[in-house]
């Protein structure tokens, strides 16, 4: 009925995550509450674990990406799955570390690394740094030596792939701030330049094509693209890699009409693309990594609010006001994504009215969903924001000086706080 396995209605016409009563959460820990189902986390990650060693026969490794969602009992579980990480920023590498994270399996993503972010990488032992430009190429160079330490390398290719996506969430194409494109020779010259580094160990390349993606073709395509390149840089220089990065980018269901492909649909397909390929070629199959992220905590989390001021504009729209909105979800305000909002306390009723969900934000824009169906509600009524459990917590802010909500996670009915509500004194202690 819902966007996700985990959503219910229970006999009291509540929706449930998970087996646990909405309702009853929201007047535990209070609103607004991000609320994960753990069951579904592991279900997602171990699906991908599992399909890598079904199409990959072990020779792969699925890396989570925590720029959907990171807080250390994400990285908890995580490391219980088996599953790398990927971090984007020294502080998920922090976050990731502070919970005993192996180190050789996370890859650390940016395009703009500070000296400082490279410096605790190399420090840490990440097994690999995902380099993105020359310049950090030579920095990272640098730093190796001056600790004597090897630091393990990708260096990002912009593949050249239209994935069919929103604009901004577009990153395989040659006008991206991401990686080293492939039309201009720079690949070429920074894996010429990489292999004359002694401080530095050249494992494979990676690409990444973009976010929110229902097609497998544009999976297939980077794969093949990847390959050849790796194909002209054994030609031209001696050099054959031990390890390929697809990336992720894997679509989840926002809408009841949205049908994403089965996640190991990807998986068989896009194998057997580099199997053939490696063997049309004469390449020996690389240690194939994949980077899921919204696509394993997406549809596991929702978002519960209160809802306070509901007013009708009569023939032009009714607004339902929240006590929370972009500070806590800015993902409608940047590109109006889509969401599914349902009336907790009245799971069970027909949503029979079209409303716009606002924020409590002085923000004209400051909207969750626009046009959207929705049972008939009342102040005080708990309002259901499905499948925000990635990029919201991980984009919240403080506008307004608005504390971010707590995040709770829910196992087999039972739940527990991962994260603190942040207080007033909290946002305020840095203050001079």
């Amino acid at each position: 009925m819902y966007v996700s396995d985990c959503i219910s209605i229970n006999g009291s016409g509540n929706l449930t995550i998970g087996g646990a009563d909405t309702v009853e959460i929201a007047k535990e820990y209070g609103t607004p509450v991000y609320v994960f189902d753990e069951n579904e986390i592991r279900k997602n990650l171990a699906a991908f674990r599992d399909s890598m060693n079904e199409y990959y026969g072990g020779n792969g490794l699925a890396v989570y990406a925590s720029k959907a969602f990171c807080c250390k009992e994400m990285c908890r579980i995580c490391m219980q799955e088996g599953t790398g990480i990927d971090v984007v920023s020294g502080g998920e590498l922090y976050t990731a570390l502070s919970v005993g994270f192996p180190a050789d399996k996370i890859v650390f993503h940016g395009n703009n690394k500070t000296f400082d972010e490279l410096s605790a990488a190399v420090e840490n032992g990440v097994g690999r740094i995902v380099v993105d430009n020359i310049t950090e190429l030579e920095t990272l160079s640098r730093i190796a030596a001056e600790k004597g330490r090897t630091a393990g390398i990708m260096f990002r290719i912009k593949p050249g792939i239209d994935a069919h996506t929103h604009d901004f969430i577009k990153t395989g194409q040659i006008d991206s701030k991401f990686g080293f494109a492939l039309e201009t020779g720079e690949a070429m010259e920074a894996v010429r330049k990489a292999l004359t580094m002694p401080d530095v160990k050249l494992r494979g390349l990676h690409c990444h094509i973009g976010s929110q993606i229902f097609d497998i073709d544009p999976f297939e395509l980077a794969a093949e693209v990847m390959l050849n390149l790796y194909k002209q840089i054994k030609d031209e220089t001696g050099y054959e890699f031990d390890e390929l990065n697809l990336g992720g980018g894997f679509g989840i269901k926002y809408l009841e009409s949205e049908q994403p492909k089965p996640y190991a649909e990807y998986m068989k397909n896009v194998s057997a693309v580099v199997r053939a390929r490696c063997e049309e070629l004469g390449l020996k199959m690389p240690f194939v990594l994949i980077e899921p992220g919204r696509s394993v905590v997406g549809a596991a989390g929702i978002t519960l609010y209160t809802v306070g001021a509901v007013k009708d504009i009569p023939d032009i729209r009714t607004y339902v006001s929240i006590d929370g909105g972009m500070a806590d979800n800015p993902r409608y305000a940047l590109y109006n994504a889509d969401y599914e909002v349902v009336c907790a306390n009245k799971a069970a009723e027909e949503r029979s009215e079209t409303v716009t969900v606002a924020g409590k934000c002085c923000e004209s824009g400051d909207l969750i969903q626009e046009n959207t169906k929705l049972q008939k509600v009342e102040p005080g009524d708990i309002l259901a924001v499905l499948s925000t459990g990635a990029y919201n917590y991980s984009m919240a802010s403080n506008y307004n000086r608005i504390p971010r909500p707590p995040v709770v996670m829910v196992k087999d009915g039972v739940s527990r706080v991962v994260v603190k509500r942040e207080t007033y004194e909290k946002i305020t202690e840095n203050d001079i």
